[in-house]
């Protein structure tokens, strides 16, 4: 078995029910063949929802892309996180900030929001949990088109904005 050489990836939003799962599961599958690439995990900042699965609406959606969320199950970000992944990403300023606060001292990993990291843009990924389903559809979309460019800058570290 090959190790991997890819950096560790956690995704971060707020409850660890609709958007970091769906971002996980989406570069999950987008380095699917990659023997280098990296483990790849979500979390929240919220305990809410710990232990239990995805919105049914992101499981759905997921699914539509042949993306299977049924075995994630929520949690909240731990203070090992910060030693034990090479990068955070946050989907939006407000989970950003929050995990910035709470990061121990001695964490090691780059903290850096979603589409920035990914696009180079300061934008972040709107929360459909309190939308209609289509919010999902638009989400996930939004998603995979960031998640595809982070792909390509961490496989081109000398590209402009690349994630180190």
């Amino acid at each position: 078995m090959t190790n991997p050489t890819g950096p560790s990836i956690l995704v971060v939003c707020l409850g660890n029910i609709c958007r970091s799962p769906m971002a996980a599961g989406i570069l999950k599958q987008l380095v699917a063949t990659d023997p280098q690439a990296g483990r790849i995990e979500s979390a929240g900042v919220g305990p809410w929802h710990i232990g239990k699965p995805p919105d049914a609406r992101a499981i759905a959606t997921a699914a539509r892309r042949d993306i299977d969320l049924t075995g994630e199950r929520a949690r909240m970000i731990t203070e090992d996180d910060y030693r034990s992944f090479d990068l955070i990403l946050a989907m939006d300023r407000s989970v950003l900030a929050d995990i910035h606060q709470r990061g121990p001292q001695d964490g090691t990993a780059e903290i850096r929001l979603f589409r920035e990291a990914a696009e180079g843009e300061d934008k972040d990924v709107a929360d459909p949990f309190f939308g209609e389903d289509d919010g999902f559809e638009v989400c996930f979309d939004e998603i995979e088109a960031a998640a595809r460019q982070l792909i390509r800058r961490l496989r081109e570290p000398d590209s402009e904005g690349a994630v180190s």
